[in-house]
């Protein structure tokens, strides 16, 4: 028998909604749903008739709030932006005192803070939550980042902690083998409270940052091995399945394997030769690049991914700029095949540090800025399962973090430092071997020049701020003096005397 009122309510039955809709009847949780459109949601319950928690369809917004125990909790999956600031004027006139709305799209967290800030005006409660895992996370176990009222999520909790993935409290594994209505059972869930306000979307925003990055990266990998060895895809898939089996274990080298060995259904040709070379955004990634040059934090790596995907889109530029612009042609080096896809590997791995360390700079830095207190080990442990960028790589920094959870960059962590040690000639040789073949690896590139430009005592810079001096008076700190003293030149005076700030 159903309930008289719902545990939870759903807006927005796209296949996120539905999925998201489905995982939560699978735990025992009675959700109602609604759809702007009334054949939607009557589709959606009728044909998912015997779910353990059960699903109740609603065909005007009123009838929706009424299905709901209070305080009422209302999971809202639409549109980012304006389409979400409808949903939400159109539930205020409905909702009571204490009721909590969850956005769970990819909000701007920005817009979280003021959304937040607005409703607690009114007496009601915001959660902005971030849901990475794509369709099949949504439907077994998503990576769930939220953030807003640390009491109304304490409310929403028990919900989260059983439709979030699941990984091994040992291995950090994730937990496999869910399917409907039989959820796994066990494990840790990945998702925790994050922080206040805008946190939980914030943090969903650099998780998409660092996941453009690890895409770009493996993109760099499969055109040096096209470019320097001639593999086939098929044959780099058997590379990325064998990468997978070790320290680059992870969902994008895995899906990256299977897309690889595919065979297009139309021409029987490889998949991966017939799709276009335009990749498209959605912008999490470019708020990633701008937050963190309006913060001043260093993510060339993150930026970089953005950029590759812009260049792609300027397909038929790139096209007639082929015919005109000249460099070298790759040579194919057949003869140190092991060789060069083990440099490939490394090239990739410490890459991927690089970019993971920029990523956990900026949020960083971020709770300077908002006035958040982030777990950095928290957030690692709950991107290792459920997420796109989940990986085995994520327990080393759990682990990191657990060793020195003040840790000033992943970079200085023993692990991670042995490790590019250990990797970095094999880095440093692919990148110097991609320049002169001519074959662009924007993110591999970037990272290098970051870590080399993090482990410098001294950097090029001092002449940089004379000439800020120069042009317009900028003013300089001297190396023999304390920090936070100016000096300026006056230029245009013929002795050019020193003159203190």
């Amino acid at each position: 028998m159903p309930k008289t009122h719902s545990d939870i309510g759903l807006i927005g039955l796209a296949v996120m909604g539905q999925n998201l809709a489905l995982n939560i009847a699978d735990h025992g949780f009675q959700i109602s749903v609604y759809n702007r459109t009334v054949e939607k949601t009557e589709k959606f319950v009728s044909e998912n008739p015997n779910t353990p928690g059960g699903l109740v369809g609603a065909k005007t917004l009123e009838e929706f709030v009424a299905s709901l125990a209070k305080p009422r909790k209302v999971i809202i999956l639409v549109q980012a932006g304006k389409a979400t600031d409808a949903v939400i004027d159109s539930l205020v006139p409905l909702f009571e005192q204490g009721d909590i709305i969850i956005d769970g799209g990819n909000a701007l967290w920005t817009d979280t803070i003021r959304r937040e800030k607005a409703l607690k005006e009114k007496g009601l409660r915001f959660i902005g939550s971030g849901v990475s895992g794509g369709e099949e996370g949504a439907r077994f176990g998503p990576s769930l980042m939220p953030g807003g009222d640390k009491e109304a999520f304490k409310e929403l909790e028990p919900i989260w902690k059983a439709i979030a993935a699941k990984v091994d409290k040992k291995t950090g594994r994730p937990l496999t083998g869910a399917t409907p209505g039989k959820p796994v059972k066990g494990g840790v869930p990945c998702t925790t409270y994050i922080g206040e306000n805008g946190a939980g979307h914030y943090v969903k925003m650099v998780h998409n940052g660092i996941e453009y990055g690890d895409m770009q990266m493996i993109c760099e990998s499969y055109d040096l091995m096209k470019g320097l060895l001639g593999l086939t895809p098929a044959e780099m898939g058997e590379i990325f399945s064998k990468w997978n089996k070790g320290a680059l274990d992870s969902f994008l080298i895995e899906i990256t394997a299977d897309i690889l060995k595919q065979k297009d259904p139309a021409s029987n040709k490889a998949f991966v030769d017939v799709v276009l070379d335009t990749a498209g955004q959605k912008g999490t990634g470019k708020w990633t690049s701008v937050n963190a040059l309006d913060m001043g934090v260093a993510a060339p790596t993150i930026a970089e991914s953005v950029f590759s995907r812009c260049l792609s889109a300027i397909k038929e530029e790139r096209v007639a700029a082929s015919k005109v612009l000249k460099g070298p042609k790759a040579k194919k080096l057949t003869a140190q095949k092991k060789a060069l896809i083990q440099a490939i590997h490394d090239a990739l791995y410490c890459s991927k540090i690089c970019s993971y360390a920029q990523g956990f700079q900026l949020m960083r830095q971020a709770q300077v800025e908002y006035n958040w207190k982030l777990n950095f080990g928290q957030i690692a442990q709950i991107w290792r399962g459920g997420c796109i960028i989940r990986a085995a790589f994520l327990q080393k920094i759990t682990e990191a973090y657990a060793r020195d959870a003040k840790l000033a960059n992943l970079l200085l962590d023993p692990y991670f430092n042995k490790t590019i040690q250990k990797a970095q000639k094999n880095w440093r040789k692919v990148v110097a071997l991609a320049a002169e073949n001519g074959i662009p690896v924007p993110t591999f590139a970037s990272a290098l020049a970051y870590y080399d430009g993090y482990r410098s005592a001294r950097l090029p810079a001092n002449l940089l701020q004379a000439q800020r001096d120069y042009f317009g008076a900028h003013t300089y700190e001297r190396v023999d003096q304390p920090r936070g003293k100016f000096f300026h030149i006056d230029w245009p005076e013929k002795s050019r005397p020193q003159l203190e700030a």
